[in-house]
């Protein structure tokens, strides 16, 4: 009985922390479109720093992508909201709109997610943050780590725009909009 009553626990728990309900907006900002439009610069610099791996389990970072406008999405395979949105997300990369499109994804093992990645038809690059994703959510602004959590960074890597749970094409559109102004 116990162990029921705490499974359905932690399951109630993962189910609120993947809707998006309670996440808290980044920095002083204004709601449009349920995504948390930024009044004033925020500094993603964290984003560039963290050690990240490749889906052939190589060292990797963002530092090379300083500079230009950037979709960031922190996902997992686990995770049904975050599969939703990835036919989105493999839109905007594939209409070239100059903003890149980065997957992060928060788990260890590379081999399934590329598998994953693969089965999904995601056609944007995907790192693992490995030990290091939540905490880094944490820094952008989702105080809870919920999944799928997605920032649009301009070119002075500054966060324009983020949403906990699934976006839409119209949301991303909006965010795009502001991070190539």
């Amino acid at each position: 009985m116990t162990t029921r009553f705490c499974l359905g626990l932690l399951a109630c728990f993962l189910a609120w922390t993947s809707s998006g309900v309670g996440a808290q907006p980044v920095g002083t900002s204004v709601t449009t479109s349920s995504v948390a439009v930024s009044a004033q610069p925020i500094s993603a610099r964290a984003i560039f720093s963290v050690n990240l791996f490749d889906l052939d389990n190589q060292p990797a970072t963002l530092a090379n992508r300083q500079g230009q406008p950037m979709v960031v999405n922190f996902w997992a395979r686990w995770c049904p909201p975050c599969r939703v949105e990835i036919p989105t997300l493999a839109a905007l990369h594939a209409r070239k709109t100059g903003v890149v499109v980065i997957g992060l994804n928060i788990e260890t093992d590379p081999a399934p997610v590329r598998d994953f990645a693969y089965a999904y038809d995601i056609n944007y690059p995907v790192l693992l943050t490995r030990g290091a994703g939540l905490d880094l959510m944490r820094n952008l602004g989702n105080s809870k780590a919920g999944l799928p959590f997605t920032v649009v960074l301009n070119r002075q890597g500054n966060i324009v725009a983020s949403h906990t749970g699934v976006v839409t094409q119209a949301q991303l559109d909006a965010a795009v909009a502001l991070a190539l102004r």
